[in-house]
């Protein structure tokens, strides 16, 4: 039960995050590593089984956790110890964490979202509330929430867009009848431009909670041009997360 174990997690099973974080100064890595490694854990849980009612077990398991963290249950878990220790250390809200969870039940059916509106409150409970967790870890107040989360969906409307032939391929409806990967890009880069325009908002000590949207704005200009997996050249990739770790800017 560590960060280092949280790390070793993310760094097999989320290498983007993983790199963004590696991007990060080092004293932030150890707030958002058991954050990260949750995230990967409660994505995954719907994948695991075949069986429907132990993927919900699984996810109920840690709504559970979430729930307790005042408590210090289940400290001996990998990822639940260092999540506990975050959540208290920094005042995370547990209705974040628990839509967080709540979402991915979506994961374990094959029923298509409930419309746009549907696709869109997934996006928003995991992705923009991943990111809006991650930047509370680094000191963020309520006002800068609105672009943070902003951002956080545009950041997640990319990696859902990335993965969508994986969710067909494993019988998964990834988008609403109606709605085409080009039109959830130009939500994703109308939602990154909302973020921008707000960015003064945002105080620079919650920039390397921001990194794990490096890759946003290039995935979602590949699908509004039609490319149906895309996928940044490695080059372009450690380009772009250098620069924005650099200048601090998204």
């Amino acid at each position: 039960m560590s960060v280092d174990a949280c790390a070793g997690l993310v760094s097999r099973g989320d290498p983007d995050r993983f790199l963004a974080v590696l991007a990060a100064p080092a004293p932030v890595r150890a707030r958002l590593f058991p954050l990260y490694a949750f995230n990967l854990e409660v994505a995954r849980a719907p994948w695991v089984t075949q069986e429907p009612l132990i993927a919900e077990m699984r996810l109920q398991w840690w709504r559970d956790v979430v729930e307790n963290a005042a408590s210090g249950a289940a400290k001996a878990h990998e990822v639940a110890g260092p999540l506990h220790e975050v959540i208290r250390d920094f005042g995370l809200p547990i209705a974040v964490l628990d839509k967080l969870v709540a979402a991915r039940r979506w994961d374990i059916h094959r029923d298509p979202h409930e419309g746009i509106d549907g696709l869109e409150t997934y996006l928003e409970d995991t992705g923009a509330g991943l990111m809006w967790l991650a930047a509370r870890t680094l000191g963020a107040s309520e006002v800068a929430e609105a672009p943070i989360r902003a951002y956080g969906w545009a950041t997640a409307a990319a990696g859902y867009l990335r993965a969508a032939p994986e969710l067909a391929a494993r019988g998964r409806q990834p988008l609403p009848e109606g709605i085409t990967s080009q039109d959830l890009a130009r939500r994703g880069l109308e939602r990154l431009a909302e973020a921008r325009a707000a960015r003064r908002l945002v105080p620079k000590a919650v920039a390397p909670a921001l990194l794990a949207g490096w890759q946003t704005e290039g995935i979602l200009r590949q699908v509004v041009a039609g490319i149906s997996s895309p996928e940044l050249p490695e080059a372009q990739k450690r380009w772009r997360l250098m620069w924005q770790a650099f200048s601090g800017r998204w």
